[in-house]
């Protein structure tokens, strides 16, 4: 697994969970990027992205994360991101206008669940 000092990322019952701290910028946030995907297998329900630790988010790290929200989708795996109410990065997403397109909860339990517990339109046929 491609490991970056701004990402740790743990997997549970299909979903992963990557959370994220310090900076994401320009500098970094192709990087991120890389170390997410390599951090979600195929078989993975989804990813949830905790940015409750992120001290400081730019327009790399808003496009970054409508991107792995394309990349995921083309995968028919579910993100969710977690952004505290009173946080600089919730404010930045709001901001950005990424509320009306990316899934946002409050906390880790509640993004985990709803990628647990997909619309039937995202579940595949068995077999």
């Amino acid at each position: 697994m491609t490991e970056h000092p701004n990402v740790t990322i743990a997997a549970d019952d299909g979903v992963v969970v990557a959370s994220l701290s310090g900076e994401i910028d320009l500098s970094n946030a192709a990087e991120i990027t890389d170390a997410l995907l390599v951090g979600v297998p195929n078989e993975a329900l989804g990813l949830v992205i905790d940015l409750s630790e992120v001290s400081y988010i730019d327009s790399a790290g808003v496009r970054m994360l409508a991107e792995l929200d394309h990349r995921l989708g083309w995968r028919a795996q579910a993100l969710r991101v977690v952004a505290p109410e009173e946080s600089r990065s919730r404010r930045v997403l709001e901001i950005a206008g990424l509320e009306r397109v990316l899934s946002l909860d409050t906390t880790v339990e509640a993004a985990r669940t709803s990628v647990q517990d997909p619309s039937e339109e995202s579940e595949l046929p068995d077999g």
